[in-house]
C-alpha cells in the first residue's frame, strides 16, 4: 500500500512538473501562481515578463522576456509568446522596426501564427503584424 502511494505521488509530481514546463505562458497556470514552481529560469522569466507586461511595466517585462529567450525557452510555443509580447512592447513604444523584427521571429517560429482578435484590432501592432504576416507571405510564394 505505501509503495502504491509513493508511486502515485512520485507520478503526479513528474505530471506537475510537466505541466509547468510546458505551459509557462499559460495564463491559467500563471493566473494560478503555480508558474513560480516553474524548475527553469527561461520559463519563470516568461511568465514574470508577461506578468510585467499586464501590469503595465513594459520596461520590465522588456527585459524578463528578452532574458527568458537568452535563458534557452525549451517550447516554440513559449517563444512564439515572448516575441510576441516584446513585438507589443516595442510598438508601444512606437519602435516599429524591433516591433517588426519580433513579429518576423514570431511568424518564422509558427508561419500560421495569428494575433487574438483584440490584438489584432490594436491600432499601434495590428497593422504592424498584418504587414509583416503579407511580406512574408510573398517571400514565401517565390
Amino acid at each position: 500500500m505505501n509503495q502504491k502511494l509513493n508511486t502515485s505521488c512520485a507520478l503526479a509530481l513528474a505530471f506537475c512538473t510537466a505541466l509547468l514546463m510546458t505551459a509557462c505562458s499559460s495564463s491559467i497556470v500563471r493566473d494560478t501562481g503555480l508558474d513560480k514552481l516553474a524548475p527553469r529560469k527561461a520559463e519563470q522569466d516568461l511568465s514574470a515578463g508577461i506578468r510585467a507586461y499586464e501590469d503595465g511595466n513594459h520596461k520590465s517585462a522588456q527585459k524578463l522576456l528578452q532574458g527568458a529567450l537568452d535563458a534557452g525557452l525549451l517550447l516554440n510555443s513559449d517563444k512564439v509568446v515572448a516575441h510576441k509580447y516584446l513585438a507589443f512592447v516595442h510598438c508601444s513604444y512606437g519602435r516599429e522596426a524591433q516591433c517588426r523584427d519580433e513579429f518576423r521571429d514570431v511568424l518564422q517560429l509558427d508561419p500560421k501564427f495569428e494575433l487574438g482578435q483584440t490584438e489584432s484590432g490594436h491600432p499601434a501592432w495590428g497593422p504592424v503584424f498584418r504587414g509583416v504576416k503579407a511580406e512574408m507571405a510573398g517571400k514565401a510564394q517565390k
